[in-house]
């Protein structure tokens, strides 16, 4: 490390807690540029002096949690960093009873949980009152990221009927780990700033497959999974005409007859791209059909939708209610989540409720 960047180092101790010392020794070497570091175990006390921060990396079910709870009783302005093992409600709420603001998954990257900490540990402004982590720079960077992917998809798509999967792959991480740092509330609030309509429904939906994702307990893959499907859903709209997809008003039949078209086309324009597997193919295809048999293109029903399917869906129906529209302001939360219930019969009800829990949580 520089003379410069010592200089730069907190005064006072950074605590790792951490049932696996030697897996995380990238970790430990990273907060070190934050602070000193001391790695402990969840029983021990934390050594004499000023602690600057902790990093909580363990189970917090069946630990004790002596030495962390007596940490945080004696400096309970504390800025903290839990990385969860299970994104469960119990393991949440024993987070969140200490103080837990920022609950990242354990994988989440390095990189992301450092600025999380720093944005932690950053003055607020005088003339700003402090907001946890809302309008966080990871949000704001991860969102940008994805908009210009999403603006590279749709280009790509409408010019050359065709686009690269690498482009979206690049976001997946950033956007799952703004997820986990800022919120829900903070990337809905980041994304609604966005005046294209197109691009700020995908943003929103995928913001929200990340956070179901996260709420279920999905594995890394299967979170980069979903949010690449629901980056991706819509860009059969590419090939509407802009009088029909920006119109500042409701659709005429016939306009929506037109607008219904983009599931399919976004399925043909995949399929010739390359690069996109079969789960993703049957998302952007199949994310307007409904149980009932009432959805298009193709008219599916109950077990021939598939659960990615439907959780896309309700993510999708969502979004559509809350974000901002030229001819109406964003539906309240509770609206939109009242709407979903009484499609019962056209959407899955438990994975309805398990959606409103989520979002509920974040």
């Amino acid at each position: 490390m520089s003379i410069l960047a010592k200089a730069q180092m907190r005064a006072g101790t950074l605590i790792l807690y951490t049932d696996q010392p030697d897996s995380r020794a990238d970790l430990r070497h990273a907060l070190e540029q934050i602070a000193p570091c001391a790695v402990l175990g969840a029983s021990e006390a934390p050594p004499p002096g000023p602690c600057v921060a902790v990093v909580v990396d363990f189970d917090l079910l069946p630990s004790p949690l002596t030495g962390l709870r007596s940490l945080i009783a004696a400096n309970p302005g504390l800025p903290r960093v839990f990385l969860m093992r299970s994104m469960g409600q119990r393991s949440l709420s024993v987070a969140r009873n200490l103080g837990g603001r920022l609950c990242l998954p354990m994988d989440t990257p390095i990189t992301t949980v450092v600025e999380a900490l720093q944005t932690q540990l950053r003055p607020a402004s005088p003339q700003t009152p402090s907001r946890p982590v809302t309008g966080s720079p990871v949000v704001v960077q991860a969102a940008g990221r994805a908009s210009a992917a999403i603006a590279n998809l749709l280009d790509s798509a409408r010019d050359h009927g065709t686009v690269d999967a690498a482009v979206i792959d690049a976001t997946l991480e950033p956007i799952l780990g703004a997820i986990g740092t800022g919120g829900l509330k903070a990337w809905l609030e980041t994304v609604r700033a966005y005046d294209d309509a197109t691009y700020q429904h995908c943003l929103l939906v995928a913001g929200l497959a990340a956070t179901f994702a996260i709420d279920l307990g999905f594995s890394s893959a299967d979170r980069e999974h979903l949010v690449r499907a629901a980056l991706v859903h819509d860009v059969g709209k590419a090939k509407i005409p802009l009088s029909i997809l920006n119109k500042p008003g409701p659709l005429d039949p016939g306009e929506r007859a037109v607008m219904r078209e983009h599931a399919a086309l976004g399925h043909e324009i995949l399929v010739k791209a390359g690069g996109f597997d079969d789960t993703v193919l049957t998302v952007v295809r199949h994310h307007h059909e409904m149980l009932d048999g009432s959805g298009y293109p193709d008219g599916l029903k109950g077990e021939a939708i598939r659960d990615i399917v439907r959780l896309i869906t309700v993510c999708d129906v969502y979004a559509a209610l809350v974000e901002s529209r030229p001819y109406r302001p964003p539906m309240p939360a509770a609206q939109a989540m009242e709407i979903l219930y009484g499609m019962d019969g056209k959407l899955d009800i438990a994975l309805v409720r398990a959606f409103e829990r989520s979002v509920a949580g974040s």
